[in-house]
């Protein structure tokens, strides 16, 4: 028997998609992921603490967010199966999905909510070190206690880096801006704030060798691009702004993308060009890449969805 409603992610967007298609009655089914596009509940499992997220005055733990938000959904009905959709079949209906234990689906609608995986460096220094200094989000971690007044680095060299910089220069006593090349990818007008700011400090043609610190980040390993020369920063915090990939590989192409492969939805909507299929939360969000925004488009998949099926039946 085919499943009235189908939800590929259990980020924020992809459980409060739940919790709302839950509540409406739908029963539906969710694919939480495994290992695919990082690991069940998305990119808040990477996060420690969490500041920004209505209703948790003192702040909680990025896991225990999504503990709860997945507790949440189960109590109203959802079902749910940890692991990847591996493949998608939008031409013919009810759609058809293949899951990486070889089982297949089909569903009436679907939702796709499997987020978007931050670009990381390649080190295993930072692997060590990722959540004890290091992190992809200055907007989540920058007003965090441990970095309030300290020296910090933003690597990147695009608007999103420039942008993570000048948001941490409301916290920071300093901010180092590190880019591999003499010149930066970002727009005119970034470029400009940037390079006024008195807070900060652009370091040209430098790259990260390594992390470095016992059990919390101390300093900076960089190496000079032109040059070879080593040196070292020291600092408290590092943030990596090198881009996001959507996690879309299992879609093959099927829905329209944007120019950086985020899937397209209409405006104001989490519509996509198939009928039927909604998309929600970081895989088609290029701008905010929040929680809050992700449960907010969640919401609205659910009830776009529930629409749609109304109509049909």
């Amino acid at each position: 028997m085919s499943e009235r409603l189908t939800i590929i992610g259990s980020g924020p967007a992809g459980l409060t998609a739940a919790i709302y298609a839950s509540r409406a009655n739908i029963n539906p089914l969710l694919f939480e992921g495994f290992q695919e596009g990082g690991i069940p509940g998305g990119q808040l499992m990477i996060t420690s603490v969490v500041e920004n997220f209505p209703g948790f005055p003192e702040g909680i733990l990025g896991p225990q967010l999504m503990a709860q938000m997945r507790e949440q959904a189960i109590k109203h009905g959802t079902r749910m199966i940890m692991e990847d959709i591996i493949e998608v079949d939008l031409q013919k209906r009810p759609f058809s999905l293949t899951t990486s234990g070889g089982e297949t689906y089909t569903t009436e609608a679907l939702i796709v909510a499997s987020g978007a995986t931050a670009r990381r460096l390649p080190l295993e220094s930072e692997k060590r070190l990722w959540g004890k200094g290091i992190s992809a989000c200055a907007v989540c971690d920058g007003a965090l206690p441990v970095f309030r007044n300290r020296e910090l680095a933003v690597i990147g060299g695009g608007d999103t880096a420039i942008e993570e910089a000048l948001h941490l220069t409301q916290f920071a006593s300093k901010v180092y801006l590190i880019h591999r090349r003499d010149a930066l990818r970002a727009s005119s007008v970034m470029q400009q704030r940037i390079i006024s700011h008195p807070k900060v400090e652009i370091l040209w043609n430098k790259v990260v060798e390594e992390f470095c610190g016992d059990t919390k980040l101390a300093c900076l390993r960089l190496k000079d691009t032109a040059t070879g020369a080593l040196s070292e920063l020291p600092v408290v915090g590092a943030f990596e702004a090198i881009g996001h990939v959507p996690n879309t590989g299992f879609l093959k192409g099927q829905l329209d993308v944007g120019e950086v492969g985020y899937l397209k939805t209409l405006p104001g909507s989490t519509r996509t060009n198939s009928p039927g299929v909604f998309a929600a939360g970081d895989v088609q969000d290029a701008t905010y890449r929040q929680a809050i925004t992700a449960a907010g488009s969640g919401c609205m998949a659910a009830i776009e969805s529930e629409r749609w099926l109304q109509e049909r039946e």
